[in-house]
């Protein structure tokens, strides 16, 4: 099975004590000819809607989060997605009074069959098609990140 390799970013202590730093997937699948988001809903706090995503442990690359994290709060596995490495998207913005970065790469799920396997982290999942996976997010980073990599795959599926 091929695996991509992107470039190692490794964050060092002292950049993560300067912002926080987070990475993760933006899972999608297709359905008849539509596609569906992948949207976890958190355990804790307000309950929002997000895509798999956690924070970059020091020492490890925001690559290496993203996989990790998917993982851990999804089930899915690299081998179990596409990864669009050409698709890259990053959203800042501020958290308790704290600068916050978040790297998101698309993934389609190879067999969207697949079942999700929720961590503690999370009471539920939904795969949601474009507008109600805005509706479902709210926080308007995250609904840019959904509309830009919807027009990203019209764009890539109409040229295939």
């Amino acid at each position: 099975m091929h695996q991509i390799h992107f470039p190692q970013h490794r964050m060092s202590s002292t950049t993560i004590t300067n912002y926080l730093v987070a990475a993760g997937l933006l899972i999608y699948r297709r359905l008849h000819n539509k596609f569906e988001y992948l949207l976890l809903q958190t355990s804790y706090g307000e309950h929002h809607w997000t895509p798999p995503k956690g924070h970059v442990d020091p020492g490890e690359s925001e690559w290496e989060t993203a996989l990790r994290e998917t993982e851990e709060e999804s089930g899915y596995k690299q081998e179990q997605l596409n990864i669009l490495k050409n698709f890259e998207h990053s959203l800042n913005y501020v958290v308790k009074n704290k600068p916050k970065r978040v790297v998101y790469w698309l993934a389609e799920l190879k067999d969207s069959s697949t079942p999700v396997r929720l961590s503690e982290e999370h009471q539920d999942y939904k795969w949601a098609e474009l507008e109600e996976a805005c509706q479902l997010v709210k926080y308007h980073d995250t609904i840019n990140l959904l509309r830009a990599a919807d027009l990203f795959l019209i764009n890539m599926y109409k040229n295939k």
